[in-house]
């Protein structure tokens, strides 16, 4: 009898973990609405919102609709921030962007729907929705902030998002501080 309920309650632990193990997929290309939460150590928030288009080779363009516009578009590699409200454009060459793909190919299942992953040295904690879309993602930035980025109305795509589109658009008026 002993073995007999040992036996089941090791089955029932092994299928409840096959059930949460699966991997985080991101498709070729997602579209999504977000908030995004800064937190800075004196425990001041700054909380932005605005929508994102995110392509497969680690392309992003961010649109930032409030408190303020602005657009912060990446290859991966160089990074471009426009801020209509400044009119100003700045060009930067990344080197600890938000390398979704790779994040995600280092996460761990923590419990039902949330993920651990380290890269480069960050933490990071991942929450996935019931049909597994990436729903949240939270870290600590450089400066020692924390930011939690929470996604709404994700659409995933199985399509590649055309390069132009991933492109930040400004006036050639604009200042441009490279």
């Amino acid at each position: 009898m002993y073995r007999i309920i040992k036996n089941k309650i090791i089955l029932s632990i092994l299928c409840s973990s096959m059930l949460y193990s699966y991997d985080i997929l991101l498709p070729k290309s997602f579209q999504s609405d977000f908030t995004q939460t800064i937190t800075t150590d004196q425990n001041k928030k700054i909380k932005y919102s605005g929508n994102i288009l995110f392509s497969s080779t680690n392309s992003f363009k961010w649109s930032y609709k409030q408190p303020t516009k602005k657009e912060v578009c990446t290859d991966g590699k160089d990074l471009l921030v426009v801020d209509h409200d400044l009119e100003q454009v700045s060009a930067y060459r990344v080197d600890n962007g938000l390398d979704l793909n790779n994040i995600l190919k280092n996460a761990r299942i923590h419990r039902e729907s949330v993920y651990i992953a380290k890269y480069k040295s960050k933490n990071y904690t991942i929450q996935v929705d019931k049909i597994g879309k990436l729903s949240r993602i939270a870290y600590k930035d450089d400066l020692d902030n924390t930011v939690l980025i929470v996604f709404k109305n994700m659409t995933y795509s199985t399509v590649k998002i055309e390069r132009k589109k991933l492109k930040c658009n400004y006036p050639s008026t604009y200042d441009y501080i490279n």
